[in-house]
């Protein structure tokens, strides 16, 4: 069974901390406005424009002490991550989750977040969200339907979400407990404490930066370790940034993860909005989802 956090009401207070890359505070600004302008108290950690002098947002104790006071604290009742980067996996061991569990609350945030969200759902069997950091309100909050469906998450409303068809659907229906996040980070957690069950699971992918054929070896490590093997359904998100080798790959991104699971039974479908990018819908994670792909729509609702 999974353990849904409290939903937020007006007067909740969000914590706002980076526990991986470094982020300047004013990209947070907008960020931090909006979420009290939604009726919310924002209480912003020292890691969150700090001084440091290198990629991460503090040395490994000091982001590790501020997400712990965070985990803790009876005063926040979530936790926004500012940004992903990298940073999470060093620290993620050294957590502490006694008091969580007992207490636990919505932790939001997307990349390398991911390592958190898996943590969460193998280790505790609580759920979290996937969803829009801080620098995504920079994009534009007004009419804004993915920063606005962070704000029905968070607030207790269930999603219910179209994306266009694309070619490489692969038609069905399938419920199940979804799961997922950043497929760099899925493939790096396999072998270790926060390593994900996909079995009966509707598995989303998304990713940034990677060459095509560095993605295709990602999808064949998922692959051989049985990740894709007996799933319910696969959501294959953004993948932004893509790159090819000199020598060119020979194939799409989305076209060489179609190589990899055409021959499952199960519904598959390409280019939902999530990921690194401005279409970036807020999604629970360990929460029974209902997906449906058929050759005229696709639609992720939550059940």
């Amino acid at each position: 069974m999974i353990t849904i956090p409290p939903y937020l009401k007006k007067g909740a207070t969000i914590g706002i901390t980076c526990p991986a890359g470094y982020m300047p505070i004013e990209k947070a600004q907008t960020c931090i406005d909006t979420l009290q302008q939604w009726g919310f108290t924002v209480m912003v950690g020292k890691t969150l424009g700090s001084n440091s002098n290198n990629y991460f947002s503090g040395t490994d104790e000091e982001r590790l002490f501020e997400l712990q006071a965070m985990l803790d604290s009876e005063e926040i009742n979530a936790i926004l991550c500012g940004r992903g980067g990298y940073g999470l996996s060093r620290i993620v061991d050294k957590l502490d989750f006694t008091k969580f569990k007992k207490k636990p609350k919505w932790v939001i945030g997307y990349s390398d977040i991911t390592v958190l969200h898996c943590h969460l759902h193998t280790k505790l069997k609580i759920a979290s969200l996937h969803a829009p950091m801080a620098a995504a309100f920079n994009d534009g909050v007004k009419g804004n339907v993915f920063i606005e469906s962070l704000h029905k998450a968070i607030t207790g409303k269930k999603a219910n979400y179209k994306s266009g068809v694309y070619s490489f659907n692969k038609a069905g229906k399938a419920q199940g407990v979804l799961v997922g996040g950043n497929l760099a980070l899925l493939v790096n957690m396999i072998g270790t404490k926060s390593e994900l069950t996909t079995k009966n699971k509707i598995l989303f992918i998304e990713d940034i930066g990677e060459y095509i054929y560095s993605t295709d070896r990602m999808m064949m490590q998922l692959k051989r370790s049985g990740k894709l093997d007996n799933l319910a359904g696969l959501v294959v998100g953004n993948f932004t940034d893509t790159k090819d080798t000199e020598r060119p790959f020979g194939e799409t991104v989305y076209h060489a993860i179609y190589n990899l699971v055409k021959e499952y039974e199960y519904p598959v479908c390409f280019n939902f909005p999530v990921g690194h990018s401005k279409e970036n819908y807020a999604l629970k994670t360990g929460i029974h989802y209902q997906l449906s792909v058929t050759s005229k729509s696709v639609s992720l609702i939550e059940k």
